[in-house]
């Protein structure tokens, strides 16, 4: 039997000024296409199906198109929530979805989900765990003194009754780490040990009763402990960290003695994205046209600052993104001791400091006024100053 295993895949999300409608709903066909030539049997879906809790239409018709398409092919199509999500939004229709085998699982109601999915040949039981917060939980153990993340799902797993000898997978949205090091962070998952995404880290090993885990919330496609306790990450890179990071769907085959096989099937984007870095007369004239049209992020090494750099960048790159700097001033910057640079001076000095920092010259009266008036409306400063 095989499931492939998706998550986070965030429709309606925006990348800069760019939105992304259409680069996901290429990466959905493509994944039709991957259901169809290696005959899935399964969908996994773990979590942050849409970017916000409030989704866009377009968003919207888009989730619609990709269950009609799964519910064509009678594809067992299991979909949690993440912490993205809208337990009430996401779960709109499961009662109408699960009659084309489209089962949803948005929140936690004091036991696991679980659906029987069988092809003729062998039965895998799959069970669903939202994301899932511990005050959630506690709830429904009130005696069981739950405090943690982590000890949230050892209740909710205690009291799920998991027969040993059948095939058992587990789709979950939470931030699970291995026992000696957490998982490669990407993008706005943030850095840190101990949460991400304000999602605390739980330990791999509370799913020893699972032959395969299914999990969302790590963008970084990766393996977590075990080989078969796995992020499928992102299908599509969402922010400039994850520029070297190839996506990859993961294929997931169970034998009938229990055995998992897992394969990664690399995914290709519309467009792909890419950091770039040098003089702008460098990067614009280059001969190499292939590309042009991926996300660009430019960090530009020369040391004046150049007017109307995203416009003049657009031109040749029309898919730029950001555009920052380093050169001497910007490394300079960074050195400067940020607990002192405020230290008994007026707002006027500290805009003359970092304009003669950046620009190595004085602000003008009237660009001070200007900053006064943004300064003022912000309420960083009052009408008296």
């Amino acid at each position: 039997m095989k499931f492939l295993h998706l998550g986070d895949l965030h429709l309606g999300k925006s990348l800069g000024d760019f939105d992304l409608i259409k680069d996901q709903e290429f990466i959905l066909r493509q994944l039709l296409e991957i259901i169809d030539r290696e005959a899935i049997n399964g969908v996994l879906i773990a979590g942050d199906v849409y970017d916000k809790s409030v989704p866009s239409e377009a968003a919207t018709r888009l989730l619609n198109f990709f269950l009609e398409e799964l519910a064509a092919r009678e594809v067992n199509t299991i979909i949690i929530s993440g912490n993205h999500d809208s337990d009430d939004r996401l779960n709109f229709g499961s009662g109408l979805f699960k009659h084309s085998h489209i089962y949803i699982s948005a929140k936690y109601t004091g036991e696991l989900d679980r659906w029987v999915i069988d092809d003729g040949k062998s039965m895998v039981n799959v069970y669903a765990l939202p994301f899932v917060k511990a005050s959630q939980v506690k709830h429904y153990f009130p005696e069981a003194g739950i405090e943690t993340y982590e000890a949230a799902v050892e209740a909710v797993l205690a009291t799920a009754d998991i027969d040993l000898q059948a095939i058992n997978i587990l789709v979950a949205h939470q931030f699970v780490a291995g026992k000696s090091e957490d998982p490669a962070l990407v993008g706005s998952e943030g850095a840190g040990t101990q949460s991400v995404g304000l999602v605390e880290k739980i330990g791999y090993d509370i799913f020893e009763k699972f032959d395969y885990v299914a999990l969302g919330h790590i963008h970084s496609p990766q393996k977590i402990g075990r080989s078969t306790v796995r992020y499928s990450g992102s299908p599509l890179k969402y922010s400039l960290s994850e520029v070297h990071n190839d996506k990859s769907v993961p294929i997931i085959t169970i034998e009938e003695n229990k055995a998992v096989n897992v394969e990664l099937v690399p995914l290709k984007p519309l467009r792909d994205m890419r950091h770039i870095r040098g003089k702008m007369s460098d990067l614009l004239h280059n001969n190499d046209i292939s590309g042009r049209n991926d996300f660009i992020y430019v960090t530009l090494t020369d040391e004046d600052i150049i007017n109307d750099a995203m416009g003049i960048f657009q031109q040749v790159y029309p898919n730029t993104v950001k555009i920052d700097y380093d050169n001497s001033r910007t490394r300079a910057a960074e050195q400067v001791d940020i607990s002192q640079i405020a230290h008994n001076k007026s707002f006027t000095e500290l805009i003359g400091d970092f304009y003669r920092l950046m620009y190595n010259c004085e602000i003008s009266d009237e660009e001070l006024d200007v900053m006064r008036m943004a300064a003022r409306e912000a309420g960083i400063i009052d009408e008296t100053n």
